[in-house]
């Protein structure tokens, strides 16, 4: 049994942006214009900003998916685009910094690394471990949660706190944790 997945796949970058204690506000204002902007391109399908945590980091990450790598490099090498990183450089203490995936490679990869991609069998299987036990998991918890607080969530409402905790989990704990352990197999 042969089966293929489509190639042309989501495409992901990744940004991030030291900005200056004293342009915060500078800063947030420019992403209001940029986002509408990114937003208008052809392909867009979403994205995320995560903040600064006092204490804990410094930089915003902006997460920008598109329905295909060439949609997206469109946006990224775009006059528009050009322009209003032109304008933010001001506010930034490091040049903007920014990586593109394709689908979920962004797992499988360091960001630094311009080694190989593991094959597309090992990303399944390794996904696939990772994901039943963190939904099992993440699904009792929240379920839980649901018969013990006073307010009825509903089914669609603890679907999607389940999959966000999952998401969560997946990208920021354990993918980073298993794709080191598992390495050596994953890249053989």
């Amino acid at each position: 049994m042969t089966f293929t997945l489509d190639t042309e796949q989501t495409a992901t970058v990744v940004i991030s942006h030291h900005v200056r204690d004293d342009a915060k506000l500078d800063y947030e204002a420019w992403l209001n214009e940029i986002i509408p902007v990114a937003k208008s391109y052809p392909g867009h399908l979403g994205v995320s900003i995560v903040h600064p945590v006092a204490g804990a980091t410094v930089t915003y990450t902006v997460i920008i998916r598109f329905d295909t790598r060439k949609n997206l490099l469109t946006w990224m090498q775009s006059d528009a685009r050009k322009k209003l990183i032109k304008k933010v450089q001001p506010y930034l203490v490091e040049e903007d910094k920014f990586y593109v995936r394709s689908g979920l490679d962004f797992w499988f990869t360091p960001q630094e690394a311009k080694a190989k991609l593991p094959t597309k069998w090992k990303q399944l299987l390794m996904t696939w471990s990772a994901i039943f036990p963190l939904v099992l998991t993440m699904s009792a918890l929240v379920n839980w949660l649901a018969n013990n607080i006073p307010v009825r969530l509903g089914h669609e409402l603890t679907v999607l706190i389940t999959t966000f905790l999952v998401v969560l989990m997946m990208v920021y704990v354990v993918m980073p944790r298993y794709t080191k352990l598992v390495h050596k197999w994953l890249f053989s």
